[in-house]
């Protein structure tokens, strides 16, 4: 077994690693194992016994998540195995998301992160209304561009072309707020 996108190993913890939990959490789920070298090769942990009730805890406490903390003993020493699944509400570590993505852990931040978290709520950046917007502050071409597209792809009929701006993005489901 070597690392991947879905396995981390580290021969020792450190809660920095809360934050590949986290990564984990928000991507497709994981696997991080404690006491093994980045070969997979077992070193063993001098301090199991506190990890096997901490980790939980700090997973639990920190990032609001559970997470499967297994211990396994081998002829060359004990390793601990944490399975993180895959959450389906954004997970975070002290405010910050990050995001396991191929080998590799990043921490999401600008139009990366607004997507992300879009996603995680089932919406789209276009289906998200801006508040205090009025019709008024709307371009009348951009109505009309919108008319002729909708048209086009059959979202509305040519009658609606007399509508209102107001009728036409009650006719679309559009809301402004």
């Amino acid at each position: 077994m070597s690392e991947d996108q879905n396995i981390e190993f580290k021969e020792s913890w450190r809660d920095e690693y809360l934050k590949w939990i986290c990564g984990f959490a928000n991507a497709q789920g994981g696997k991080i194992f404690i006491g093994k070298d980045d070969d997979g090769k077992v070193i063993g942990l001098k301090d199991w016994k506190k990890l096997m009730e901490d980790i939980p805890n700090k997973g639990k406490y920190i990032l609001g998540i559970l997470v499967d903390v297994d211990l396994h003993k081998s002829k060359k020493g004990e390793f601990i195995e944490i399975t993180i699944e895959p959450y389906p509400y954004p997970v975070n570590y002290k405010g910050q998301y990050h995001y396991q993505s191929g080998s590799t852990k990043q921490e999401l931040k600008g139009a990366a992160l607004d997507k992300f978290l879009l996603q995680k709520i089932g919406k789209r950046w276009d289906g998200v209304p801006v508040p205090k917007v009025s019709i008024k502050e709307l371009k009348q071409e951009t109505f009309d561009f919108f008319s002729k597209k909708a048209l086009k792809s059959q979202r509305i009929n040519e009658e609606s072309l007399t509508d209102t701006n107001e009728q036409l993005l009650e006719n679309l489901q559009l809301k402004l707020q």
